[in-house]
């Protein structure tokens, strides 16, 4: 039998060894506001409808955090966890029909659900950077019918987990980086996306497109194809708009001046050429052979599937994570791969790799113009209509 003390005593040394158990004792409020976000914002759960909540590497409160909120709602959750090394050990070397048996249950599941949300953490974001090109093409082929029916038929969010390994990525302590990422990801997403309609409109009509910058001069059209504002919906934190060129029209080169990751692996000073839509020159400061292979994964990896314009105030420089740096305050990016059904020129791959651009004056300036109107220069908006999503505007009170 113990008494009061000792009872206390061996809390203390179990949670010393185990700091989830820590973490359960004191859940940090900002999970609780988190999850609500997510499931009344985001994927707007409503009674009765089944929300599949994907945890990779994220710690078990945050994953209560959000059963919870999805049973506040009326709704069923359902829990698939999963880590960054298993997969890794299952992809390397894994057989055909291991993917092709996975492909089936996984479809099965998707199917039945009207909602996902998936909340991804890494301890590595290298973990997958040995794996072989054809073990990860032929993975991600065979399960791209999942893809494609998680975008298309549920209702849908995906976002990123503060670990200690982005916030060295972000060059932030870990406790600024947690701070820095619950502000973005709880920011006044209504807000934004009442601000953002004026730009929906605009790439709406327009038809040519001209974007110039240091090393950068593309020319291409979006006439005839949707543009969609992201809110807090399907990425968080979020802040684009996003639309897709007419699959030959692009034409002309473009230098991307961040650095990006894609299937594991670092990729620096990334430069296309394009001739009648196609990428016929790929080459990068890093890793270019393996930049080629991805390319030429499939007939559609060298075609572009998304253009989009990004502008959320809170989030200024890359960090090694697309989900993060598609959105930075005046950038843009311009995706190599699977165009989006909502927006879409044709194009099919099982790639979709969002290269980002950033036009600040002090990443080297830039200009966006629709139909020969200048409509962002040096990553601020210029016509009346769009000033509203200047980062003074969005962050004002």
């Amino acid at each position: 039998m113990c008494t009061g003390y000792e009872s206390i005593s061996l809390v203390r040394r179990f949670a010393a060894v185990n700091p989830s158990f820590t973490e359960f004792l004191t859940m940090d409020p900002r999970y609780h506001t988190l999850a609500k976000n997510l499931v009344s914002h985001s994927v707007h759960l409503h009674a009765g409808e089944k929300v599949l909540i994907h945890a990779f590497d994220v710690p078990e409160n945050m994953t209560l955090a959000l059963i919870r909120a999805a049973r506040e709602c009326g709704a069923n959750p359902f829990v698939q966890l999963q880590s960054g090394r298993i997969d890794r050990e299952c992809v390397f070397g894994g057989k055909e029909e291991q993917f092709e048996a996975s492909l089936k249950w996984e479809l099965e599941r998707m199917k039945e659900m009207d909602a996902y949300i998936a909340l991804r953490g890494s301890s590595n974001v290298f973990e997958s950077s040995d794996l072989p090109s054809s073990d990860i093409q032929r993975a991600m082929k065979i399960l791209k019918p999942v893809l494609d029916w998680r975008v298309n038929k549920t209702k849908w969010c995906v976002l990123r987990w503060p670990t200690p390994s982005m916030a060295q990525q972000a060059k932030m302590s870990t406790e600024r980086f947690q701070d820095f990422y619950f502000k973005a990801c709880c920011m006044d997403y209504g807000r934004m996306k009442a601000a953002m309609n004026g730009l929906i409109e605009r790439m709406s009509k327009a038809d040519q497109v001209s974007i110039t910058g240091p090393g950068t001069d593309l020319h291409f059209s979006i006439k005839g194809i949707n543009a969609i504002g992201c809110g807090g919906t399907h990425n968080i934190p979020d802040g684009e708009v996003f639309s897709c060129p007419v699959k030959d029209s692009v034409e002309g080169h473009i230098s991307y001046n961040t650095d990006t990751i894609y299937q594991g692996t670092s990729f620096s000073g990334i430069k296309l050429s394009f001739r009648e839509g196609k990428i016929v020159s790929a080459t990068a400061s890093s890793n270019e052979k393996k930049l080629n292979e991805i390319l030429d994964s499939d007939d559609g990896a060298r075609y572009i599937g998304e253009f989009a314009i990004g502008f959320n105030p809170m989030i200024n420089e890359p960090m090694l994570d697309i989900l993060f740096d598609e959105k930075i305050s005046g950038s843009f990016h311009f995706t190599p791969g699977q165009a989006y059904e909502e927006a879409n020129n044709g194009n099919q791959s099982q790639v979709h790799w969002d290269m980002v651009c950033i036009q600040r004056p002090e990443w080297g300036g830039g200009e966006i113009y629709f139909d020969n109107e200048l409509i962002r220069k040096d990553g601020l908006f210029l016509p009346d209509d769009l000033k509203v999503l200047n980062p003074d505007n969005l962050l004002s009170s």
